[in-house]
């Protein structure tokens, strides 16, 4: 990603297409526009020192992960004011382009999700674990699995990988009732 690698035009650019959003919402919301250029300025920090992490995985839309950002940052900025200092209006009452809320929202349950996987992986044990991430994460081919694992053909390790899966879904299922 050029964004992890530090490339000024595309941070540029990013920043550029969601300044002028960002400035919209803290003016509704009780800011000016150098309080928007502060909150934008750390956002952008925040994006970059997250792409730079290796494990970094998008997944909503950059707009959307940089708004949450940026409002993040914003509440917490009002908070450190002194009480009475600026009157917040409700999120609910803006107009908010690309029904961001319900994109944050679903990102945040997908976080849910992903976690209650990476618990039953944890889990499911040895070697079901390693076989569907290398499955699912490494894109390991049957064969390359049954070579891995020591099953004598591709067939064999396609029905252990079955069974692993079958297993994982019991446990993540029994696991989100709780």
């Amino acid at each position: 990603m050029k964004l992890a690698a530090g490339d000024r035009k595309v941070m540029e650019l990013v920043y550029s297409q969601h300044y002028r959003f960002v400035c919209k919402w803290i003016g509704k919301t009780g800011g000016n526009e150098e309080d928007a250029a502060d909150v934008c300025q750390e956002s952008m920090i925040v994006l970059y020192e997250k792409a730079k992490n290796g494990d970094f995985e998008l997944t909503c839309k950059l707009s959307t992960y940089l708004f949450a950002i940026a409002r993040n940052l914003w509440h917490k900025k009002l908070q450190s004011r002194p009480k009475g200092f600026v009157a917040m209006e409700d999120d609910e009452d803006l107009n908010i382009e690309g029904n961001y809320e319900d994109d944050i929202k679903a990102h945040h349950e997908r976080e849910l999700h992903y976690a209650q996987l990476d618990k039953a992986l944890a889990q499911l044990g040895e070697p079901c674990s390693s076989l569907l991430k290398s499955f699912y994460f490494k894109n390991s081919s049957m064969q390359q699995l049954a070579t891995d694992f020591g099953y004598t053909n591709a067939d064999n390790a396609k029905t252990q990988k079955y069974k692993c899966l079958a297993r994982l879904k019991k446990i993540f299922y029994n696991t989100q009732v709780k």
